[in-house]
């Protein structure tokens, strides 16, 4: 395999005034970020190796318009509280130039990036799974350059993310996206009665945990 973890998105309220908490156990935030013609916004979390997102649709039409409307992610962001999976899952290289997506995949051609990018879309997954995909131009936040580098201390102290699980309602049947990257052992997932993203840095070697629900569907361990 070669690819690893780039990012993670939760679909959050207009704003993310859910970040909030967060920054209150002692998380740096990173600058937030619109995503033009996409119709989308997001608040960032950047540790040494991976991203954070809280993402959330701010216009609506663009999000549903025909160039966008392929990735779902209106349905995605509308429907998180009624049984959309409100997660999606980006993989970049892995100490290489660039990559193909390593599972099934179509090229959506963002309004936001040169038209020569594309981002690699997981083909033929139900939206009940995350939203994988693929950026090959992404690279890992501390290897950016220093004018272009995000915040990375936290004052709780975390570097990295070390494990990703994540905890659905409808676990079955897999896509082949989702079977290609569990088979790889890059993430895990697991049924349960609702959607739940779990996050461990450094190891998960303290034993700590923090859970943002009901805000969020989201637990830090470390």
């Amino acid at each position: 395999m070669t690819a690893e973890l780039d990012h993670i998105f939760i679909c959050a309220s207009p704003g993310a005034p859910e970040a909030e908490r967060l920054v209150e156990l002692g998380l740096q935030e990173g600058t937030p970020n619109r995503h033009p013609g996409q119709g989308t916004a997001n608040r960032r979390f950047f540790f040494h190796n991976a991203m954070l997102e809280l993402l959330w649709v701010h216009d609506p039409a663009a999000a549903r318009g025909e160039r966008i409307r392929p990735t779902r992610l209106w349905e995605r962001w509308s429907g998180r509280d009624t049984g959309a999976c409100p997660f999606g899952v980006c993989w970049r290289p892995a100490g290489a130039d660039s990559i193909d997506a390593p599972f099934p995949a179509w090229d959506y051609h963002p309004p936001y990036l040169p038209a020569t990018l594309a981002v690699q879309v997981g083909s033929d997954t139900p939206i009940t799974e995350p939203m994988w995909f693929c950026l090959g131009s992404a690279r890992r936040p501390d290897s950016e350059q220093a004018d272009r580098r995000q915040p990375l201390e936290h004052p709780i102290g975390f570097e990295a993310v070390t494990a990703v699980r994540f905890t659905s309602p409808v676990v079955r049947p897999l896509s082949v996206v989702a079977q290609t990257m569990l088979q790889a052992g890059m993430v895990s997932l697991r049924s349960g009665s609702e959607y739940l993203l779990e996050v461990m840095f450094d190891g998960s070697q303290t034993g700590h945990s923090a859970d943002f629900r009901p805000a969020l569907p989201l637990v830090f361990r470390w």
